[in-house]
């Protein structure tokens, strides 16, 4: 049978506002866990995927979770950070130009302010590379369903993530996949034979989160560099 890695596309650390996760957990419990890749997709920023990208080379890939005017793109092997609140449009083209490949995370969510949405998302389909169909910080099953369906409907291929900001959460949502280089090619060419896999964390992680913000806030807590 084909070797297939077990690959988490969207976790978050301390570099993220609404996280507390220590890196070197984060690496850790990846490794414990059976997953041969993770995406650290901080909010707005790479600093946190470069990061751990030093600390483990052969695990992380450096992604950027964006917030665009509009709604969040989700990209992988960024070079370059994009600001958040830019244009869709410009966003687009920033990730574009320093080609990293583009996903549309939890695009049909029912709570997430941050989502895109289902109109949105129809808008730049064109685009995007890929469309997020499990994330497992959705809230209900249907959200992910409607993902896959508009992922069906274009063409487009999938992603799938934990959506991580606690240890508890990571690997709860993956993709096993062909193994694949650190380049674009090669990793479109992997998700194009993806299977998504996973399970809601449910309602506590959002309590989590929640709690990050307002430690962060109390306490001024700042990354180390």
């Amino acid at each position: 049978m084909p070797e297939l890695w077990k690959v988490d596309l969207h976790c978050h650390s301390w570099f993220s506002r609404d996280c507390l996760m220590n890196p070197r957990a984060i690496i850790e419990t990846a490794r414990v866990r059976g997953l041969d890749k993770l995406a650290i997709t901080e909010h707005n920023n790479v600093e946190g995927a470069r990061y751990l990208k030093r600390l483990a080379p052969d695990l992380i890939i450096i992604g950027e979770e964006v917030k665009s005017s509009a709604g969040e793109f989700i990209a992988y092997f960024v070079q370059e950070e994009v600001p958040k609140g830019l244009s869709p449009e410009e966003t687009l083209a920033r990730l574009r130009e320093q080609g990293a490949v583009i996903s549309i995370p939890h695009p049909a969510d029912s709570f997430r302010r941050s989502a895109l949405g289902e109109a949105n998302a129809r808008r730049f389909i064109d685009q995007v590379d890929a469309i997020e169909v499990f994330n497992a910080r959705c809230l209900y099953r249907d959200d992910n369903d409607a993902a896959l369906a508009l992922a069906r409907r274009y063409g487009k291929l999938i992603t799938a993530g934990s959506d991580a900001h606690s240890l508890g959460e990571i690997g709860h949502g993956y993709l096993l996949m062909p193994p694949f280089a650190d380049e674009r090619a090669s990793f479109l060419h992997s998700l194009s034979q993806a299977q998504a896999l996973g399970a809601l964390s449910g309602l506590w992680p959002h309590f989590a989160s929640t709690y990050a913000k307002w430690n962060k806030r109390l306490t001024g807590f700042e990354p180390p560099a």
